[in-house]
């Protein structure tokens, strides 16, 4: 028992090691700049939704974007947009050569937007992930409902709606103030001098012209402390970490189950661990979760170890722990930021709820299996007798000792049964095998099957 506990020790401190080093990482700043180069994606909104997370904890005065895209996919751009209305703080977007398509409507829902002098932004038409235009029914519904989408998004941030609505759809005209400074029959794309020019008193769309994020901050007054938040080479796999979160799920209890059933095995609970580990660390990478969902898991994962190794039968830590390891489990999966107030949302916990739900059946139906067949198999009882033959002269494994027991003769179970261990027969003790029963120690025990080296037992019921 108590190898079992140290050995679950190491392995559930390993996992809050790594998972503190990874919330240790956040240093106080008063600016956060998220570069967003290259194509916009849903990775690149796993990593823009873990930075803005990052800055909010920090109570960042401004967040700055510093952007160089050609544009990428519209729906991700809307995950970003949606990302950027729970940060409470002053958004900004630095333009430092290109701003186009889903990059142009990403940078309209920030508050302000500030150029490199030599710089474009703008020409968001929709087309295929190959580049070729779209049939033109399907274009038709694309524009009306991404231009009204970025049409709020950019009256939110006190921008022209209009300008947001052309860099979408040729057939929009812009007239600012009885002046028009876009004519329909192509979508709009404005330089950084057309951007800044003045018309009624307010610049057309953006603030002013910069030539770095650092001058954007001097012309702002926002000091000189800034965080920049780089992407790490796990963004990518944190995507695939949070799509296959069931499997992760299912590994880690699975492995554990496996674990307990047979202490000392060490792989199973190795597999469980880095299962539960990856999960984790991949949610906290896509900016999803912090580090406390992690460390609300060991304390649960503590209470059941502590109710099935410790003090079996009590149930109330058992169960206590069992909710803790849920909630923790489900925390992780949802998309909550740290200044939203907490309300319950269908939309927020329906994904979690569903992957939760998928790897706990998943969890049921393997475990039956396991617990029916496995024990039978040669592979799993040679494995399990080869890891339990206790220290020291009681057993001698000679083949003629095992041909004194024959089916029907009893015994005492001299260690715990889960479901292998010791078990004493006429003063002798030998490696027993239940057929997947838990039995406490002092149970007295019936043979039911010998099959070779494998002695396979069952607890004797008491008749009145």
């Amino acid at each position: 028992m108590n190898v079992l506990l140290r050995g679950w020790g190491a392995k559930l401190a390993l996992i809050l090691v790594l998972v503190f080093a990874c919330g240790a990482s956040v240093r106080a700043a008063g600016v956060v700049v998220i570069p967003l180069k290259g194509e916009v994606s849903d990775a690149q909104f796993m990593f823009l939704r873990r930075a803005l997370k990052e800055a909010d904890r920090q109570d960042a005065k401004a967040v700055i974007l510093d952007m160089d895209t050609y544009g990428g996919e519209l729906n991700a751009a809307v995950q970003m947009q949606q990302a950027l209305t729970q940060v409470h703080a002053k958004t900004i977007t630095y333009i430092d050569k290109n701003a186009g398509s889903a990059g142009a409507l990403l940078a309209v829902s920030t508050r302000d937007i500030f150029m490199n002098p030599v710089s474009a932004i703008g020409a968001a038409a929709p087309v295929s992930s190959g580049g070729e235009d779209i049939p033109s029914t399907l274009n038709e519904k694309v524009v009306s409902y991404f231009s009204g989408y970025f049409r709020a998004s950019a009256q939110e941030n006190g921008h022209n709606p209009d300008i947001a609505e052309a860099f979408i759809n040729k057939d929009k005209a812009v007239v600012i103030s009885g002046t028009t400074i876009h004519e329909k029959g192509r979508v709009l794309t404005f330089s950084a001098q057309q951007a800044v020019q003045t018309i009624g008193g307010a610049p057309v769309l953006a603030k002013g012209i910069a030539k770095s994020v650092e001058d954007v901050l001097k012309q702002e007054n926002l000091g000189e402390t800034i965080l920049r938040v780089e992407p790490t080479g796990f963004e990518r796999l944190a995507f695939w970490v949070t799509e296959l979160a069931p499997l992760f799920l299912l590994g880690g209890i699975i492995g554990a189950y496996i674990e307990f059933k047979t202490p000392g095995v060490v792989l199973p609970g190795i597999l469980s661990a880095a299962c539960f580990t990856v999960f984790f660390l991949g949610h906290y990478v896509a900016g999803l979760a912090g580090w406390e969902p992690a460390v609300l898991f060991i304390i649960g994962l503590a209470l059941i170890v502590s109710e099935l190794a410790i003090h079996p039968g009590t149930i109330l830590p058992g169960l206590l722990g069992l909710f803790i390891v849920a909630g923790a489990l489900l925390w992780t999966m949802v998309d909550r930021y740290p200044r939203q107030p907490f309300v319950v949302d269908p939309d927020l916990f329906l994904r979690p709820l569903i992957n939760l739900g998928v790897a706990a059946l998943l969890a049921i139906i393997c475990i039956s299996v396991l617990a029916k067949y496995l024990p039978e198999t040669s592979i799993y009882s040679r494995f399990v007798l080869s890891s339990n033959k206790p220290k020291g002269p009681a057993f001698s494994p000679v083949r003629s000792e095992f041909t004194r027991l024959s089916i029907g003769d009893e015994g005492v179970a001299r260690s715990i049964l889960r479901p292998s261990g010791t078990a004493l027969f006429d003063g002798g003790s030998y490696d027993v095998i239940t057929a997947g029963e838990f039995v406490e120690a002092g149970t007295p025990i019936r043979v039911i099957a010998v099959e070779g080296s494998k002695i396979v037992v069952e607890p004797v019921k008491a008749v009145a």
